[in-house]
């Protein structure tokens, strides 16, 4: 335990890291006193933004200033991201207004802007501690802190004790989840929300899950510093970088269904963005600067999100002053490449201020190059593939090359050099996914050095990517010894071919394809990817991918597999799950011609895949689908062709996208491709790149799995949990209840069996189909269907030590055991222990006798610790006095037990006479004839026995009864936290006092109490 820490602590530094970038704090008391927000359930500090407008609209008069201020209270829309897309479009470009000149008289019309990004000091950041607003259902939300820009709440900062183990950053985000539902207004300006414990520091927007909230690190270190709360506050939340951060690093991005998501930049692609624009305009050739044109290389790993990068640099060029509107003009290497970037930048146009255009033609190229300014242009590479002589001079041109490796665009001769020659004045930027290879002196001649690096290390740490594991399993060639040495020259020769970008000669490549796709073989590797995939799936929920040499084979791969399962086959594109994915024509010989489909087919296919829940969890490819292409279920990529360096990085890397608890991908290589993995990772290491790139699943993921499964077995010592791996039915339930009985006779045993569980799990999946993990399936199962019971019965609604949030058990990776993911289907623990009728409003005599005579002892303990632990809560939400005094006798049995002062039968005892004593008050405030609030009054009043001795129990009654009403009539605000309410809700409490003759020696303890009382019962009534 860290001591001297809490939560309070934390938002204390928190406070004073803000002021130290010269933030204003306030307390959410202060700002409702001086009624800057109107009411509880106002969100906005509307003199605050009225001042604002004001200061930065010096032309419009009052009255359209109010006009603004009523536009942005009244969001138009009926959801809460369709509101906070069209909320972020006016913090970025204004709202639109129509206004009466008062000099001329004329009516004129503009923007008004609600931010400056001229002079960003300028703009008024406060901090607010502790600010409650109510929902529209009169629920109060009270955020750690909200940050308001202008008066307009643009982030809020849930913060968690870094001592408590059990308040971890996931319940963070929980809470902010439930805070938007409650109080959805508070959001619809929302930049980002951010989650801390001072230490660990994440960020996220509106729309992200648990596992899309990213750490934040410094940015001025390349990102090796922690991600501390210190970092985002100095490298986000100063206004420079704030009002930058919020124009440039936003995306919404809305589906065929119509479901928004809102992107916001992480850390690594905010510092590149900002790099590589500093470095384009480093570079401007005259007349608009003195540089040569190379405006760099930005090396971001594969599933790091590239692609929003450049998005999110387009349009930080296109709003550059210096720029003057420039033209920008995107190359691919490929047509596919350049519809999926195309795709982004379609939906993310917001952020351009114009819609981006794909040139069809050579001539239409160049009739969109050839303007005076402005325009987002894509284009392949191949499209100057012929000289067109100078199409433009200007010196703000900025070319985004992706994928800028020489073997794709021939810089020496070809594309690159005749785009050059086309625009001899351009800037060119160029982005990667893979390290440039050492000798590529033409792509850095072209682009220049690294302008920003974020390698597969640093995107496995921060989450952004799942770590890859390779395994070698070889379908052999049987061919005879003149066909080997065939073989293995033609593997080499088409492997140097493809790390030099070219196609390999039709005299080599048509011999291996021949001996890759014998029949004889396809059908072997067919009955080993059925094996291997349905072991896959068992242990984790996804997709997988086959890419094979030739669209001849996939075809013939298909075939062989439907053979083996013919439920798989489907001819209607809807269903199905496999398919191949191949382009061809009809005149393509059969099987391969019922495989070829229209672009718009392939795409749809391409839905299917991506959803997780979408029958489709197969694809055999060959060249479709192997860069830009992410399907974040996929974790196995069967390998069966010869790929060499960035073509094999790129490939490989369709399985590192993050899906829920996926722990990682997996590269199966089916051909003997070793050396050509291990001269690409040389490259890797060689361009700067640090740690493992791909890691052996034999060396890394069985151990692991190995090293979890012997944690398990020394949990379970001492209690022989095997006999149930070979048991009949009959006889298996009683090991369970010896196992679970095991589970709580150690300390925290729930909780580091599920931590040990979860661990192995993981492991597990990432190991099998290997050999190694048919030993430990059975132990696996046993220790998931033991978490899977426990978990039905005994965790703790509240998320405490048995956080039961199905998240912990993500269909991800899937139970070895199926029916250990649904409730449902588990084994009844209760039922087993013959306590079927375990219920909270049972505490019967007779029920809590079962208890006592388990012979599992600590189930038994464990039964009524969670029984009475969900009775008080239940208590603690309506009666302060008598909820404490159980949750103390609780707290304090618990402590003598923990620190062996009696033993577990005593324990089950001292239960016991608790279960009876909360079942016999719970009749108290009947037989007064009063209800559950009167009687929490009562309760309260009746606290000290020398109250109770000196006043009659229906005088208290009557006092209870009044107390009830008063409270009742309160007006519906967050009073709880207006000192000036809560004092006249004192003087009301001691008049009463007062009126009936309380003792006066008593009555400030009973105020107090009372007050409390009345708080607990506002908060329950709303």
């Amino acid at each position: 335990m860290m001591a001297g820490l809490s939560e309070q602590l934390v938002e204390d530094l928190t406070s004073s890291q803000f002021e130290a970038i010269g933030t204003a704090t306030k307390c959410g008391v202060e700002i409702d006193d001086a009624g800057e927000r109107g009411g509880p359930t106002g969100v906005m500090l509307k003199g605050r933004l009225g001042a604002a407008l004001h200061r930065l609209n010096p032309d419009l008069p009052h009255d359209t200033v109010e006009e603004v201020v009523r536009i942005l209270s009244r969001p138009p829309h009926p959801t809460l991201i369709q509101n906070n897309r069209w909320f972020h479009a006016l913090l970025a470009d204004g709202v639109e207004v129509e206004y009466r000149d008062a000099k001329s008289g004329e009516t004129r019309g503009g923007r008004a802007r609600l931010l400056d990004f001229d002079d960003p000091a300028a703009n008024e950041l406060l901090v607010v501690r502790q600010l409650n607003v109510a929902g529209a259902l009169g629920k109060i939300i009270r955020p750690d802190l909200t940050v308001f820009l202008n008066g307009l709440p643009v982030a809020v900062i849930e913060l968690k004790d870094p001592s408590d183990t059990q308040a971890d950053l996931g319940v963070a985000i929980d809470q902010l989840d439930r805070y938007r539902q409650i109080a959805p207004d508070l959001f619809v300006p929302n930049l980002l929300l951010v989650v801390s414990d001072g230490m660990l520091t994440r960020v996220g927007s509106i729309t992200s899950g648990r596992s899309r909230f990213m750490p934040w690190r410094p940015l001025n270190d390349d990102g090796g510093g922690a991600p501390t709360l210190e970092a985002l506050i100095r490298g986000l939340f100063e206004p420079r970088a704030l009002v930058d951060y919020l124009r440039t690093c936003v995306a919404f991005e809305e589906d065929e269904r119509g479901e928004i998501a809102k992107k916001i930049a992480g850390y690594h692609q905010f510092r590149a963005v900002r790099k590589a624009r500093a470095s384009v305009l480093a570079s401007l050739r005259p007349p608009s600067g003195e540089g040569d044109g190379r405006g760099g290389v930005i090396w971001h790993t594969q599933g790091s999100g590239k692609s929003l990068t450049m998005l999110m640099l387009a349009g930080a060029l296109i709003r550059e002053p210096r720029l003057t509107n420039p033209t920008v003009v995107m190359i691919t290497d490929r047509n596919d490449l350049d519809d999926q970037l195309f795709d982004t930048f379609a939906t993310g146009r917001a952020l351009l201020r114009q819609a981006p255009v794909q040139a069809e033609s050579r001539e239409q190229l160049k009739a969109l190059l050839d303007r005076a300014a402005g325009g987002v242009v894509f284009t392949t590479i191949h499209k100057f593939a012929e000289a067109h002589g100078v199409v433009s001079t200007r010196s703000n041109v900025v070319v985004m090359a992706d994928e800028a490796h020489r073997s794709q665009y021939g810089f020496v001769e070809g594309g690159a050099r005749w785009m050059r020659e086309a625009l001899p004045n351009a800037t060119f930027i160029g982005f990667t996914g893979t390290p440039l290879e050492r000798d590529d002196k033409n792509t850095i001649h072209v682009f220049g050095e690294y302008a920003d690096v974020y390698d597969i290390r640093q995107a496995v740490e921060d989450g952004a990517t799942r770590p890859l594991y390779y395994e070698s399993r070889i379908i052999k060639l049987k061919v005879d010894e003149e066909g080997a040495r065939v073989a293995e020259e033609t593997v080499d020769y088409v492997a140097g071919a493809d790390r030099g970008g070219d196609e390999a000669e039709n005299r080599i490549r048509v011999p291996l394809e021949s001996l890759v796709g014998a029949q004889e073989r396809i059908e072997r590797l067919a009955a080993f990817i059925v094996e291997h995939w349905e072991k896959r799936r068992a242990a984790m929920e996804g997709k997988a991918m086959v890419v094979t040499m030739s669209r001849d084979i996939a075809a013939r791969l298909y075939e062989a597999i439907r053979a083996l399962r013919p439920d798989w086959h489907d001819t209607d594109d809807e269903r199905g799950a496999m398919k191949v994915v191949v382009t061809g024509t009809a005149d393509d010989p059969e099987p391969l011609s019922s495989h070829v489909r229209t672009k718009a087919a392939r795409k749809r296919l391409a839905e299917r895949f991506k959803a997780a829940n979408d029958d489709l969890r197969l694809v055999i490819v060959c060249d479709m689908w192997l860069t830009g292409f992410d399907c974040p279920p996929a974790h196995t990529m069967y390998l069966d062709k010869p790929l060499a360096g960035h073509n094999l990085m790129q490939a490989i890397a369709r399985v590192n996208r993050v899906y829920g608890e996926k722990p990682g991908g997996l590269i199966v290589d089916l051909l003997g491709l070793a050396d050509q993995l291990a001269d690409a990772l040389a490259t890797y290491a060689q361009a700067g790149g640090t740690g493992e790139a791909v890691r052996k699943v034999q060396d890394e993921a069985v151990p692991a799995m190995q090293a979890a499964f012997e944690k398990l077995r020394g949990y379970f010592h001492g209690c022989d949990y095997e006999q149930a791996l070979d048991a009949s039915p009959a006889d298996v339930l009683p090991v369970y209840l010896r196992a679970i009985d095991h589970v709580f006779g150690q300390n925290d045993g729930w909780k580091r069996l599920r931590m040990l569980v979860k661990e192995l799990s993981a492991a597990f999946a990432l190991a099998v189909p290997r050999p190694e993990t048919e030993a430990i399936t059975p132990h696996l199962a046993f220790f998931q269907r033991v978490v899977a019971m426990i978990r039905k019965r005994l965790v703790d609604d509240s998320g405490g030590a048995g956080h039961s949030r199905q998240s912990d058990i993500d269909a991800a990776v899937r139970q070895v055991i199926g029916g250990a993911v649904d409730a449902d289907e588990v084994v009844d623990l209760f039922a087993v222990a013959g306590l079927e009728e375990a219920r909270l409003d049972i505490l019967s005599d007779e029920f809590l006798g079962r208890v006592a005579a388990l012979e599992q002892k600590n189930l038994a303990l464990e039964t009524l610790r969670k029984l009475l632990n969900d009775k008080i809560r239940i208590t603690e939400r309506t009666n302060l006095v008598q909820s404490k005094k159980f949750r103390e006798a609780l707290e304090d049995a618990m402590l003598c037990y923990t620190n062996k002062a009696i033993s577990t039968a005593e324990m089950i005892a001292r239960l016991i006479d608790l279960a009876k004593h909360l079942r016999d008050i719970q009749k108290h405030g009947e037989e007064l004839g009063l209800s559950s609030e009167e009687a929490a009054f009562y309760d309260a009043l009746a606290e000290n026995e020398s109250a109770l001795e000196a006043m009659q129990s229906d005088t208290l009654r009557l006092m209870a009864r009044e107390l009830t009403e008063m409270v009742k009539n309160m007006p519906k605000l967050d009073w709880t936290q207006r000192e000036s309410v809560r004092a006249s809700l004192r003087r009301n409490v001691r008049r009463l006092l007062a009126k009936y003759g309380y003792p006066p020696d008593l009555a400030e303890g009973a105020t107090q109490l009372v007050l409390r009382q009345a708080e607990l019962s506002t908060e329950n009534s709303e």
